[in-house]
């Protein structure tokens, strides 16, 4: 089992200069994670499904520095200078120096872009982070080209985690579980680990995400979580989360639809309650959020045909469901859905495979 000891880089060589080109999705947590430790350690594990169409394309050029006394970095997103994501760069390049100590002697230009709306409301950060870790493993394999594909990929997703705790689910595809958990081998709360024991139901599982809210979050996730300490319900919700991934873990394997159903959104309206139980309380959901659940749970039971939601930390509706009923589904979006949706918007996407390497130089 890998240790944060093992992710300190001790012996490289140096490079003039490189670049290189990745892309990340983003992951949508089907068991969710609420509330973390110290180092973005997570209080519970949590399981998601990766994406494949909503990812961020994160292009790193570096060049050799005469002095390697700070960290130097120029950021643009979508071509343009982008001054106020700079702060968070700069926290995570300081979170990760300890595992990649060649931070500093190299000049760092970072160009990255969304292929979905920045303004969509789709939680950017993990793909974002993902992308960016993909990349600085890369100039940690120029440098050193020893590492294994294996070490590679999981030190990327235990830099990910520094820069934003679900970006760990981001690396790898179809699903990955991020957490320690006593049934699933290799697990840790450091990096996602792939799971692959996925039944041909759950292979290129659908997710239509309506756009119901494209405003900044109310809460932050930093918040968020922070407000699960001392949380009355807090010590349950952790104990949930574990029983739930074991059932899901079943679940994805045996292919029983109706099962994963009831777990998915029972996690998602957990997710919500916790925020609205905390102190200070928050309701995320709108009200055209409660009338798409309504609307999605009416439409399963007159139809059987077994469609679902899940939420993350605010108003947006993940609707999933199987490739085979995708015809119908979109049918019922497009009929009684979008309306609800702001100017009508919503993004179709599905299971994806995680991170892709696009140019190495």
């Amino acid at each position: 089992m890998l240790t944060e000891k093992d992710f300190i880089a001790n012996s490289y060589n140096s490079i003039e200069s490189a670049s290189f080109e990745w892309s990340a999705p983003s992951n949508i947590a089907l068991v969710k994670y609420w509330g973390k430790k110290e180092n973005q350690i997570p209080a519970n594990p949590s399981i998601s499904f990766t994406l494949n169409n909503c990812k961020t394309i994160t292009k790193l050029e570096v060049v050799k520095k005469l002095e390697n006394n700070s960290f130097s970095f120029d950021l643009l997103f979508e071509g343009k200078p982008k001054e106020d994501f700079k702060p968070k760069i700069q926290k995570f390049f300081e979170r990760i120096e300890k595992y990649c100590p060649f931070l500093k002697e190299y000049h760092f230009k970072i160009d990255t872009k969304n292929t979905f709306p920045h303004s969509s409301g789709i939680a950017s950060s993990a793909s974002g982070m993902a992308a960016l870790a993909m990349n600085i493993m890369s100039l940690e394999k120029a440098i050193n080209p020893t590492i294994s594909d294996d070490y590679f990929y999981s030190k990327a997703s235990f830099l990910a985690r520094l820069g934003s705790g679900s970006a760990c689910r981001s690396i790898k595809g179809e699903v990955v579980v991020w957490g320690s958990h006593a049934e699933i081998n290799g697990s840790s709360d450091l990096f996602g680990v792939k799971f692959s024991e996925i039944h041909s139901n759950f292979k290129n599982y659908q997710d239509t995400i309506l756009l119901v809210d494209k405003g900044e979050k109310q809460v932050s996730s930093t918040v968020g979580h922070d407000l699960m300490h001392n949380h009355l319900y807090a010590v349950r919700r952790f104990a949930q989360a574990h029983e739930n991934l074991s059932q899901i873990k079943a679940i994805l394997s045996s292919g029983n639809v109706a099962e994963f159903i009831n777990i998915v959104e029972s996690e998602a309206l957990t997710l919500h309650a916790m925020m609205m139980t905390s102190m200070p309380y928050f309701i995320l959901m709108k009200p055209n959020t409660l009338e798409i659940i309504n609307k999605i749970w009416k439409f399963r039971n007159e139809t059987q045909i077994p469609v679902c939601f899940t939420l993350d930390a605010g108003a947006n509706v993940h609707v999933l469901y199987p490739e085979n009923v995708k015809e119908k589904v979109l049918q019922f979006i497009q009929n009684e859905l979008v309306g609800y949706c702001q100017n009508g918007q919503y993004i179709c996407d599905q299971i994806g495979n995680g991170s892709q390497l696009i140019m190495n130089n």
